[in-house]
């Protein structure tokens, strides 16, 4: 397993983007910044309400709450990881935000409040790290007052683009082998990351009790020029922390050589011109 990233705030601050250059980590930070206010928007904040935002990392959607409304709501931070919190206190007491803030270390699968507590519950891309994403909607439901509001916005990574997309079999070696293996790793029934459709996360908010379901899924494309570095790190960052990065999760198929070899003709195909790559983003609204 790698140890590039130590804990989940040095995954969120540097490894996430470790394989960007400048140019596309300020694209990343505009585009969250963007969604965080359509799903703020989309969860028709008002005052006095209380609010949590799960999995809170750094608290992107949190911090976006408190821009809006300072102490005329009672936000609740709250993740499983005491590092997430402890960078939210970090940031909060850092600032001059006037805040009526609360600091809840909890997973999603067991939240550590009572029934019908919140008026809104927020997450931004929580689900796709949960392997049980029914009993995350089922908790959620749960804390929800009657008429309380689920908003989100979560990355359907199985329908990103895949390496064997952005090539053509006589580029590189074994190239069928390596295709059958990232169609299958892909779309692993037991990893959290991929095993969810868009489909999928409207069936389990209706198992969970949830009506006036919204799902709506945005594509987000890019082109740029990859550089050797840029590609080299694709292989060996971790998607999130005690996750295979790519190349292990091609080592479950192949001997080291062969998926050395394998990297190093991508990098040497794909870094001579510019390529077409896609992202799915569900956007999320659902009522109790």
């Amino acid at each position: 397993m790698s140890n590039i990233c130590e804990n989940w705030s040095t995954w969120l601050k540097k490894t996430r983007f470790s394989y960007m250059s400048e140019v596309q980590i300020q694209q990343t930070l505009n585009w969250l910044t963007n969604i965080r206010n359509i799903v703020l928007n989309l969860a028709d904040l008002k005052e006095n309400q209380k609010i949590a935002d799960f999995g809170c990392g750094s608290g992107l959607l949190g911090f976006g709450v408190l821009e809006r409304f300072e102490d005329k709501v009672e936000l609740i931070f709250s993740d499983k990881f005491q590092d997430c919190l402890d960078e939210c206190q970090n940031i909060l007491e850092n600032s001059n935000i006037k805040n009526n803030v609360k600091f809840l270390k909890s997973d999603i699968l067991n939240i550590k409040l009572e029934n019908d507590y919140l008026d809104r519950a927020l997450t931004r891309s929580v689900l796709v790290h949960v392997l049980d994403k029914q009993q995350a909607f089922n908790e959620l439901f749960r804390v929800l007052k009657p008429q309380g509001m689920y908003c989100a916005f979560e990355p359907i990574i199985s329908q990103n683009t895949k390496y064997y997309e952005l090539l053509i079999p006589d580029e590189v070696s074994d190239y069928f082998d390596f295709k059958k293996a990232e169609m299958e790793f892909m779309t692993n029934p037991n990893d959290p990351l991929v095993n969810f459709s868009a489909q999928s996360l409207d069936l389990n908010m209706q198992e969970a009790g949830f009506s006036d379901i919204l799902v709506d899924v945005q594509k987000v494309v890019s082109k740029y020029s990859p550089t050797i570095e840029t590609i080299e790190n694709w292989f060996i960052t971790p998607p999130a922390p005690n996750q295979k990065t790519m190349k292990e999760r091609f080592l479950e198929y192949f001997e080291e050589k062969k998926v050395d070899n394998y990297i190093e003709e991508i990098k040497q195909t794909l870094s001579k011109r510019e390529i077409r790559v896609s992202s799915d983003t569900a956007l999320i609204k659902a009522i109790k």
